[in-house]
């Protein structure tokens, strides 16, 4: 099968986060799908089949399905730009999360995502002991939003994932496909984050279109404006041009091929 890995939320290589995309055929078991994932060993890994008018679109990260990806659906996009859809400038992706596009304005690539606002929460002791700190407040979606009192706390912040684990069984979780959303203001952007995922075999993830469903419409309220700009701090980092649509948001940015090659499993 034909295999891509592509940097996306950049414009330069082995920065933003890597993703693999998959071009399918038709569906292969999932054990299959998963034992590719974990053998590719990235966040996450897409697969994509073919219908008329969308893709089906599947995500897994190395130990299991999840049911939101930013990042590999931009990247999924970005091959299909590149080749079997290069005269479109929209693309449509039929998911667990329903139908999402990406559109191709200039040199940006706009995905369009469900918003996921959050709700406040208990901020259970996991998030201090992991963190080392006491957190601001603490939401809730899908996923956790842990917000503190400035962008250096969050740059500073060095995770005990073992303790971070934790965060499943005192807040009662019954599977692994969540994360910690942690944010705060920018200094020189409108805000700030990281994202962990220890439970589902991401410790950091390097750039997560996903928890910008939550991080949008969060902010967006706060700083009462609807256009924002947004950077991931994690080693590799990352650029998101953000808008709040009520209940969708649009995430822009770029991407950059790091291989094509094939993938042999007979």
């Amino acid at each position: 099968m034909e295999y891509h890995v592509v940097d996306v939320f950049t414009d330069k290589l082995f920065g933003g986060n890597p993703a693999g995309v998959c071009l399918l055929g038709e569906w292969l078991p999932d054990y299959i799908l998963q034992k590719i994932a974990a053998e590719n060993n990235l966040s996450e890994t897409a697969f994509l089949v073919k219908h008329d008018a969308y893709y089906d679109l599947r995500w897994f990260t190395p130990s299991t399905e999840v049911d939101l990806c930013g990042h590999a659906t931009v990247a999924s996009a970005f091959v299909l730009f590149e080749g079997a859809e290069r005269t479109a400038n929209k693309i449509r992706f039929r998911t667990m999360s329903g139908i999402m596009t990406v559109a191709k304005e200039k040199d940006l690539l706009y995905l369009d995502l469900p918003s996921r606002p959050v709700a406040v929460c208990p901020s259970y002791p996991a998030f201090e002991r992991a963190f080392g700190i006491t957190p601001a407040a603490v939401y809730k979606a899908v996923d956790f939003l842990v917000m503190l009192n400035s962008e250096k706390e969050l740059r500073d912040i060095d995770p005990d994932f073992a303790a971070l684990k934790k965060i499943k069984e005192e807040a009662g979780i019954d599977n692994d496909s969540f994360g910690i959303i942690v944010t705060a203001k920018g200094n020189d952007c409108d805000f700030v984050s990281r994202f962990f995922a220890p439970n589902a075999g991401i410790d950091e993830d390097p750039v997560t279109g996903r928890a910008h469903c939550s991080l949008i419409p969060f902010w967006s309220e706060r700083l009462g404006k609807t256009e924002l700009t947004a950077r991931q701090l994690s080693k590799r980092g990352g650029v998101l041009y953000c808008e709040d649509r009520g209940d969708r948001i649009r995430i822009g940015g770029k991407a950059v091929r790091y291989s094509k090659g094939n993938i042999c499993i007979q």
